[in-house]
Parts: structure tokens; sequence; C-alpha cells
């Protein structure tokens, strides 16, 4: 029995030492768990590749014939009084389309940390249209009642659009999350008309009649690929596949404020190549 105590102490001692020994390994300090969480994958240097997307585009056509009023309507006294150009006309407007695309840039990797400024292409079709018109009625001037009816409409078609972004990432093995934001660029046809009547009907003492007096007229704006700016934004993850080769899935925000307010919003799966 003394002897069974004296191997199970000398037992218990050398395991204790082996243990502290093995403390001293770098897997058990930290460093290999530290390990696992940083990427093996470069991601530094230069990327091109292709996309896929479907998104929605929401227009407002709401003040997009302000402008072509306040023209026909100078110099006119009803304008000068009652601010004719600026009532709100026509409205809004949402539609779905699909496109394709490309984008190139390029990767500055510190650690784990990703920096990159990248150029992206997206061909579409996206087209609203939207119309609307007021009449109102005044006593104005003296000795008058005047009416006055205007109307706008509008349609916008983008066919090209993209963004030169700055992204900002976090690489974790082999995924790549990332951030961007930058500028919106964009190609649409923009066609716009306005048109106003005025009628001013005397309404004074028959002893000292004066004549009513009418008016009207349109005016047209047709921009075609026209171009339009404005501001991107958005998020994605890259996963590298093998050698270079990575998968892309992103959700990308524009905003252009032309003179028809329109957002865009696309999610698109992408394949590229990092050299």
């Amino acid at each position: 029995m003394r002897r069974f105590l004296l191997v199970a102490v000398m037992c218990g001692t050398a395991s204790v030492a082996q243990a502290a020994d093995m403390s001293d390994l770098p897997f058990l300090r930290g460093s290999f768990t530290e390990g696992l969480s940083r990427s093996n994958v470069n991601w530094g240097g230069g990327y091109i590749g292709g996309h896929a997307s479907h998104g929605a585009a929401d227009m407002d056509f709401t003040n997009s014939g302000q402008d072509l009023l306040a023209k026909l309507l100078n110099n006119i006294d009803l304008e000068s009084q009652f601010n004719i150009s600026k009532w709100p006309l026509a409205g809004k407007a949402h539609m779905q389309g699909s496109g394709y695309g490309g984008f190139v840039g390029y990767n500055w990797q510190w650690t784990e940390a990703v920096v990159a400024i990248e150029l992206n292409y997206t061909h579409g079709n996206f087209f609203g249209a939207n119309s609307g018109s007021q009449a109102r009625s005044f006593q104005y001037p003296t000795d008058y009642v005047s009416s006055a009816t205007v109307s706008s409409s509008a349609s916008m078609k983008v066919t090209d659009y993209g963004s030169l972004r700055v992204r900002g990432g976090y690489a974790i093995d082999s995924f790549l999350p990332y951030g961007f934001a930058g500028i919106a660029m964009g190609q649409a046809n923009i066609n716009r008309r306005a048109d106003y009547a005025a009628y001013y009907r005397y309404v004074g003492s028959p002893l000292t009649p004066r004549p009513d007096y009418a008016g009207a007229a349109s005016l047209t704006d047709n921009a075609n690929s026209h171009f339009i700016t404005g501001f991107a934004g958005g998020v994605g993850v890259d996963v590298m596949l093998y050698a270079g080769l990575f998968l892309r899935a992103e959700w990308e925000y524009l905003r252009f404020t032309s003179t028809v307010d329109t957002t865009i919003n696309t999610v698109r799966a992408g394949l590229g190549y990092k050299f």
C-alpha cells in the first residue's frame, strides 16, 4: 500500500511538471488562437470582375417642371403674387429592373484591415413617368376674377449608372466583409413638358367696362444621354475561392439629385479575380 501511494505521488508530480512545461507552448499562450483569427489570404493588389444585379428605382417628379413653369410665367402678375410655378405637380413613380456590369479596383491590406478604391458600372433599364395639374381662382387684380391652370409631365429612363467608391473591409480568412461610400454617376434620358393657361374675367362696374384677358403657353425640354450625379453607399462581402478567384454579394444605394430626384437600390452577385 505504501509503495502504491509512493508511485501515485511520483506520477502526480510528473504530470504537474509536464503541464507546467506545456504551458510554455505557443498555442496555450494564445498565439495559436490568435493565428486562427488572422487572415491567411492576401487581398492586396488589383482586381477586376463582373456582376449581375436586380433592384428598384424611385423617381420623384413632383418638382420636375418648376423651372419650365418659371420661364413660362415670367413677367406675369399671377406668378409674382401667388408663386404658381412652385405649386406641387405630378408625383412619384416606382419600378423594378435588372442589369449587368463590371468593376475594377485596387486593395491595400494592413494585417486584417483592407482599404480599396473601386470603379463600378452597371447597364440597366429603369423607366418612370408621371404628370399632374392644378387649377385655382383668385380675386386679383382689382375688379377681376382670375383663374390659372398649370400642368407638368415628365419621364425619365436611366440606362447606365455606377459609382466611384472607397471601400473599407476586415479580412476574416477567406471572407472580406466591407462597406463603401462614394460618388454616383449615371446617364439618363429626361423628357419634360409644362403648360399654363390664365384667364382674367372683369367683374367690376358695368358703367366702366373693361375687357377680359386670356393667355396660354407650353414649354418642353428633352435631355437625352444626360449626365447625372449624386452619392453612393452600401455593404457587401467578397469570398476568396481559389488562387485569386472570388465571389461577391453586395447591396448598393444610389441617390441622383437631378431635375427628377431618383434613388436606386440594387442587390448583385459577381465573380472577380485578384491579381
